[in-house]
């Protein structure tokens, strides 16, 4: 199947009042536990590619064209996106390796620099026809650096989106990175009011610490691309750890890769039909 377009996939989100689901690629595994979960769910997905995943792999095209490959394969569509870049030059890259949309992240910089510098990327991954996403007001978690009460002004993210130009806006709403425990409540009200005066989609990152229910009340308030990685991870080394435990001889990694793959996958395709708003049975 054709690869999708991130930029229709998020359309046809904010058309049906659902979300799309974005996983994080850490490893070949990965890549096809997401493939494989969107395939068995019968829905679209998004891969993402960190700026992490490319620093632990020590470069971004070996994996990026294995995702992509995969991604190509596969039955449904799949979209192919690079995660929290704050380099220029890998989104440069990314753009070259035709990537289906970027996420700059200059939530690091004050707000007139991010404007500027997001509008620059904006503009060059626009000439190669690829989507932008980028970060306004800091997410909870993220280095260590972030105040968990931090959150989106919706008329900074109105000015935001009309002088850089992004596709999709991701917004502080009360989730946090890297969360263990899915805890976190998000500010409902506040994501309606973003959905409702800001004319590109929402994206909410950090959904790892947010249980189901909060996320079915999330996309029904108006998140369009929910941001899934160490959920999954935590998925997928829990089956490992279980297939070592119960055979501590163990040394050929097809044997525990492979269990922890079909629980990745199987977690993979639950989401995405949650976040559908399908039978979640």
């Amino acid at each position: 199947m054709t690869r999708a377009s991130t930029t229709a996939l998020l359309a046809a989100a904010a058309e049906s009042g659902t979300a799309v689901g974005a996983f994080n690629v850490i490893h070949l595994e990965s890549a096809e536990a997401i493939a494989a979960g969107a395939e068995a769910a019968g829905l679209p997905v998004i891969m993402q590619i960190s700026e992490n995943c490319v620093r632990y792999h020590g470069a971004l095209a070996p994996i990026a064209l294995a995702t992509r490959a995969i991604a190509d394969a596969a039955a449904v569509p799949v979209a192919l996106h690079l995660d929290h870049a704050t380099d220029t030059a890998l989104v440069d890259e990314a753009i070259g390796l035709g990537f289906d949309s970027i996420m700059y992240d200059g939530a690091h910089l004050d707000y007139d620099a991010n404007c500027a510098t997001t509008a620059e990327v904006v503009r060059r991954a626009h000439d190669a026809g690829i989507a932008v996403e980028a970060e306004l007001g800091e997410i909870g978690g993220k280095d260590g650096a972030h105040a968990p009460g931090v959150r989106t002004d919706p008329a900074e993210a109105v000015e935001f989106a009309a002088l850089t130009g992004v596709d999709a806006l991701a917004v502080a709403v009360g989730s946090t990175h890297a969360r263990l425990e899915r805890t976190s409540e998000l500010d409902l009200t506040l994501i309606a009011r973003l959905a409702e005066v800001v004319p590109v989609p929402l994206v909410l990152h950090g959904s790892s610490g947010v249980a189901d229910d909060e996320l079915v009340r999330g996309v029904a308030a108006g998140m369009r691309k929910v941001n899934v990685s160490t959920h999954l991870n935590a998925v997928f080394t829990a089956a490992v750890r279980k297939a070592l435990t119960a055979n501590p001889v163990l040394v050929d990694s097809r044997k525990y890769l492979a269990p922890a793959r079909e629980a990745f996958a199987a977690e993979a395709a639950r989401l995405l039909t949650l976040l559908a708003g399908e039978d979640r049975e």
